[in-house]
């Protein structure tokens, strides 16, 4: 495995000396830059295997480090902190303390799937991203971010209903992430649609704002999918050792 120990060495681990003088010889200058000692205090064993018991992270153990993932990021050409190479190096050493250094980071992940498609060794370094930002948010080290709630309100709504319906989902998601509903875009978007779309179509939108539809004879599939979305929960929680609250 290639080293990236450069990479863990902070700037405020660095010490320049303006003036140092040992015996009699002025050393002072970048080039005696010091490196201050560093205990690992953040070694968790069991990292790699609690992200790839996490769906999407089970081939996380054949990364060999090449670094096509991050090379083809569309992520990392905008922010080079956003790297999915060094990131899966962290977890296979068990260095959690670091990992979390960038927990704002990972979560910037677009699934374009780049990084799948240039990955030779079928690591699928995008499902370990999402299985990482899972773990992240399983051992309580992040609020769920936006594009999560959104996930779940839209899954939520498709499991009670059957159905999707997109001025819904929206709405809620505004409102669990405290947003106004007013925004500019879905102001313009909107004003662009009453513009264009025929009135009869604009009757039937505002009818299913106000009567919800549903998939007929759907309470079976619903508490089928409840079912399955629990057990994989709890498998979850279980191979992180947590509790049925997420404690552990």
């Amino acid at each position: 495995m290639p080293i990236h120990e450069k990479s863990l060495i902070r700037p405020e681990k660095l010490v320049e000396h303006e003036h140092l003088v040992i015996e009699g010889m002025d050393v002072s200058g970048h080039w005696s830059t010091f490196i201050e000692g560093r205990s690992l205090t953040d070694y968790n064993e069991a990292m790699q295997d609690e992200i790839a018991a996490l769906p999407g992270g089970e081939n996380i153990h054949r990364c060999w480090q090449c670094g096509s993932c991050t090379n083809a990021c569309t992520v990392n050409a905008i922010n080079p902190e956003f790297n999915p190479r060094y990131w899966i190096y962290l977890i296979r050493l068990g260095m959690e303390e670091e990992l979390l250094r960038d927990k704002d980071i990972i979560w910037q992940c677009v699934s374009c799937n780049k990084c799948t498609y240039a990955c030779p060794r079928d690591v699928v370094p995008e499902a370990v991203m999402k299985a990482t930002a899972h773990w992240l948010e399983l051992k309580g080290h992040t609020p769920k971010s936006p594009s999560m709630i959104f996930d779940e309100g839209f899954s939520d709504q498709v499991f009670h209903s059957g159905k999707i319906e997109d001025s819904l989902v929206l709405r809620n998601f505004f409102k669990a992430t405290g947003q106004p509903l007013t925004q500019p875009w879905l102001v313009a978007m909107v004003t662009g649609l009453i513009k264009r779309f025929p009135v009869f179509y604009l009757i039937r939108l505002g009818l299913l704002t106000l009567f919800h539809p549903k998939t007929k004879r759907w309470g079976k599939a619903r508490a089928a999918i409840h079912e399955y979305v629990e057990e994989c929960e709890t498998a979850n929680r279980k191979a992180l050792g947590l509790d049925a609250k997420g404690a552990e």
